[in-house]
């Protein structure tokens, strides 16, 4: 029997603590290899990585953790136990919970509306029982002063939020949720330098609150202020894994910018 998400939220976490394990994990589709003899690990209380350029394999490592494909080949663990997530939901029971670039917002819904999009509190325990809007209010301006989010008013329209805060709020429902394992898809990618920093600074808050984060991006200077552990995939491998000890941050931007075929084309064009 699968357990519930409320079984994994009883369990106490300890910083290091191997939570998702992805061992030699393999992708096809039809003849087309998307991933292949891919390795990672998150860790309770870490920010795991990911790099790569569109088509890398980011898209497809995502999906296989958050229960959208099922993996081809290689073993997919979350707390030791061998999985095949068939769902989402599966994923979200085990909790692992994703947070997309396109943000799944309503924005001319109000910040607490959308903190419990789907997951509304009501009076009593039937179908059609009136909303419970004032414990949601509370809730919500609660859970997101914890994180440190501070929001103007609850009740304003999500839109009028910058991309930001929007990813923040959309951090904050995850974690009160009951997120053990948060996966970021690409969250600075069209935010500015101001408002890619508050997106990093709660990314190093769920970090430090003892989740497992795994950080996906193209961009090495982001990767490097928040991450524990790098991992670089090209056309759906692996070419580089190093921890925060091993790595620096020319060497992640020499591998994102071409590293070794860069050198090669440079010394092919001298050479004409």
């Amino acid at each position: 029997m699968t357990d519930t998400l409320a079984d994994h939220a009883d369990r106490t976490l300890h910083r290091g603590e191997p939570l998702v394990q992805m061992e030699n994990i393999g992708k096809s589709f039809g003849p087309i290899v998307a991933l292949h003899g891919i390795d990672l690990t998150v860790n309770a209380g870490e920010v795991a990585c990911v790099l790569g350029d569109n088509g890398a394999g980011k898209s497809t490592l995502i999906k296989i953790i958050s229960g959208l494909h099922p993996h081809s080949e290689g073993t997919l663990k979350v707390d030791g136990n061998a999985v095949t997530f068939g769902s989402p939901r599966e994923a979200l029971d085990h909790g692992i919970a994703t947070v997309y670039q396109d943000l799944a917002v309503v924005s001319l819904m109000e910040v607490w509306r959308n903190f419990f999009l789907g997951s509304e509190i009501r009076k009593a325990n039937y179908p059609l029982a009136p909303l419970d809007i004032r414990q949601m209010r509370e809730v919500a301006n609660s859970e997101l002063k914890k994180m440190g989010i501070s929001v103007k008013d609850i009740n304003q329209p999500i839109g009028t939020l910058s991309g930001g805060q929007r990813q923040c709020v959309a951090i904050a429902r995850a974690v009160y949720f009951g997120a053990r394992v948060l996966i970021l898809d690409e969250p600075t990618a069209a935010l500015g330098v101001k408002q890619s920093g508050v997106v990093l600074k709660y990314t190093a808050a769920a970090r430090d609150a003892g989740l497992g984060v795994v950080f996906i991006t193209h961009n090495p200077h982001h990767a490097f202020m928040v991450g524990n552990h790098f991992v670089i995939l090209k056309l759906g491998r692996r070419v580089l894994d190093k921890t925060r000890e091993e790595a620096t941050l020319e060497e992640l931007t020499s591998e994102m910018a071409g590293g070794r075929e860069l050198a090669e084309l440079s010394h092919e064009l001298k050479g004409r």
